[in-house]
């Protein structure tokens, strides 16, 4: 496991989410340390998605600024892609490639020097070695989502956003990923996930998203984030 930053710090500072005509959140702070974990919780609609795509630099704030160590992410988006895993809810398999291929594509699409070896052991810790030739068009749901994980593994990132990265996953493979993100989170890696089930996170802080649902529309701030 790569030892990541021990005083690495992320944070966010009035931020607010636009989709459409409605404001999902507003005036959201937090900050995230080396080695803490941020469980997302709320209703559907609430913004988990919608915060997890802006805190990956997917989807523009409406307000607000998100920061590393002080400075700011829209100054080096470059950096921030490469210091981010973001896991979805759609797994983006080619069906037509075996698995180890689709993680070699992943792997070395974050870091060009990712190697085998690494994308092994990440099969191997989410129990899909056994498949690396089988092509993803005959995965199970579930297979497709451990795939979809395992490149979490296969090139090391300091921040991990995990939207419901539970669902299609057995119990079994739940506590493979509970153990994990504990290795990851040792190694002062940082996580933001988001789910519906219980999942161990110990000492991990809760953020309800309805808490800042705005109470009536909120004119969009498209300034700088």
């Amino acid at each position: 496991m790569s030892e990541f930053a021990p005083d690495a710090r992320f944070s966010g500072h009035n931020l607010a989410c636009l989709r459409g005509e409605r404001m999902v959140f507003a005036r959201m702070d937090f900050e995230l340390k080396s080695g803490e974990a941020l469980l997302l919780l709320g209703p559907n609609g609430s913004g988990k998605s919608s915060l997890l795509r802006l805190l990956a630099g997917l989807l523009k704030p409406a307000a607000g600024q998100l920061a590393w160590n002080g400075e700011m992410v829209v100054e080096d988006r470059e950096a921030h892609s490469g210091r981010v895993h973001y896991v979805g809810h759609h797994d983006a398999v080619k069906p037509v490639l075996t698995v180890m291929e689709n993680l070699r594509f992943w792997a070395r699409l974050h870091d060009p020097k990712s190697g085998d070896a690494l994308a092994e052991a990440a099969l191997e810790s989410l129990d899909m070695l056994r498949l690396a030739e089988v092509p993803a068009k005959l995965l199970s749901a579930g297979q497709k989502r451990r795939l979809n994980l395992s490149r979490l593994l296969a090139a090391p990132a300091p921040l991990w956003l995990l939207d419901e990265p539970t669902v299609a996953l057995d119990r079994a493979s739940v506590k493979r990923l509970e153990a994990i993100i504990a290795r990851h989170r040792a190694a002062g890696g940082m996580v933001v996930l988001s789910t519906h089930a219980d999942v161990d996170l110990p000492g991990a802080r809760e953020m309800h998203l309805d808490h800042f649902t705005p109470p009536a529309p909120v004119a969009a701030d498209m300034g700088g984030w």
